[in-house]
């Protein structure tokens, strides 16, 4: 069975949904299909709630009425009978009967989730009444009756595998099986979502508990590429990737797949393909265990870091001043990017600064501390890079005018991270695409 994921640009329009249908009965093998909402469906409710949270009534009320709109018009267009167009307009009319209440009771962080879980509840439906109007044998198959996370918000695989596995046999007729991506339950058994890695998550983790033959992540993408093409002309989508190559490449910034979405797909050795549903027969890219080269295989960038410097000539070396600082960003559920040392410093980055003041003023207590904000890693990644004879030289040939604040050198087998200010970046791939790809 394969695990096919569809974002929200894939299903945003209906002639992007009919083209999904197209993608989906491609072959016989029997498929769970995993959709994100419409696309702008889940800004708009979390616009929603935003008001909602502010007692902005009126404003809830503009919102909802044309969100409401603007599925009655992806209906007619999706849809071309009477009978399916009246189901659909009948499943609408119940999820918006939902937003009418929202309005009339007190809003608090649990009615918020429900609120954001409609996209995918609305998009599913449609999509598999489409399906069923043009003869496809395909059913619903709601993520909300298996999709589980622990008390620590992340999820359950076991339970999720026990829980799937004994609601398929309650579809033995369906080739197709439709759900939903992002949401699921909690601990508590009230709605809520996956939060990191949203959809892509729901299909590696279904993928995982199931044992997948593959997982194919569908974007408008052909694939990972060899740079981030928002900044820079000349890239290539890269052909073969190994599952840890792409977990570097997702964490520090290729926005084409979530890093928390690899590792159920890794555990068990699954196959994820990340293809282009505006190119269909393009090869896209093919993450598994092994990899075909030890080349460089592309950079990536990640912005929104903030370095931090605890200085302390008295306690650096003492036993244990690691370990306390590592405490304070434990204590505040923090974590940490990249790190050096040196006799009298230790440096390190964060991408979260929420708890950023009380981590300042704990490690003040420790030693001087300096922070540096709007800092970017720029990461190269490949099989074996750090080892790769000469390589080095033409990172820091091709960044030799680049003011570099901290480098992360053989902590992996395949990533080389570098920290520059913000305004260094697009300078910075730009140069080392020239010199690491010749482009």
């Amino acid at each position: 069975m394969q695990v096919l994921k569809f974002g929200g640009t894939s299903v945003g329009k209906p002639e992007r949904m009919k083209a999904v249908a197209e993608i989906i009965t491609r072959n016989d093998e029997p498929k769970i299909v995993v959709l994100s909402a419409l696309s702008g469906t889940t800004n708009a409710l979390v616009s929603i709630g935003q008001a909602l949270a502010s007692d902005k009534k009126e404003e809830a009320t503009r919102q909802i009425a044309e969100l409401k709109a603007h599925y009655e018009v992806f209906i007619k267009a999706l849809l071309a009978t009477d009978e399916k167009r009246s189901e659909a307009f009948e499943i609408i009319k119940e999820h918006f009967e939902f937003f009418s209440i929202t309005l009339k009771i007190s809003f608090n962080e649990a009615l918020n989730r429900d609120i954001l879980a409609q996209g995918e509840l609305m998009s599913t439906k449609l999509f598999t009444l489409y399906l069923q109007e043009a003869g496809i044998n395909a059913a619903l198959l709601p993520a909300l009756d298996f999709m589980r996370t622990n008390e620590e918000g992340e999820p359950n695989l076991e339970r999720i595998s026990a829980d799937l596995t004994k609601k398929l046999k309650d579809f033995k007729g369906a080739s197709l099986l439709i759900t939903q991506g992002f949401i699921c339950k909690n601990y508590r058994g009230e709605i809520d979502n996956l939060q990191r890695g949203g959809s892509d998550y729901t299909a590696s983790l279904i993928g995982a508990a199931i044992n997948a033959s593959e997982i194919q992540i569908w974007t408008d993408i052909d694939g990972m590429h060899n740079n981030d093409p928002r900044v820079v002309d000349k890239t290539f989508p890269i052909a073969e990737l190994s599952f840890d190559e792409a977990a570097e490449l997702a964490y520090f910034g290729a926005k084409i797949l979530h890093p928390a979405s690899i590792w159920p797909a890794q555990k068990y050795s699954i196959p994820v393909k990340l293809l282009n549903t505006m190119q269909p027969d393009a090869k896209g890219t093919v993450i598994s265990k092994s990899t075909n080269s030890d080349d460089v295989k592309a950079l990536a960038a990640k912005d929104g870091i903030t370095a931090i410097k605890v200085k302390s000539s008295r306690m650096l070396l003492a036993y244990g001043f690691l370990r306390k600082i590592f405490e304070i960003f434990e204590k505040y559920k923090t974590p940490i990017d990249m790190i050096t040392t040196s006799e009298v410093a230790v440096s390190v980055t964060i991408d979260e600064d929420e708890h950023l003041e009380k981590i300042i003023a704990e490690l003040s207590q420790l030693g001087q501390v300096e922070v540096d904000n709007g800092q970017t890693i720029i990461c190269v990644v490949g099989n074996f890079v750090a080892e790769r004879k000469g390589i080095v030289n033409k990172i820091f040939d091709a960044l030799e005018e680049v003011p570099i604040r901290m480098i992360s050198y053989g902590g992996s087998r395949h990533n080389i991270s570098l920290l520059t200010d913000r305004v260094n970046k697009e300078n910075s791939l730009k140069k080392l695409n020239e010199h690491l790809f010749g482009l």
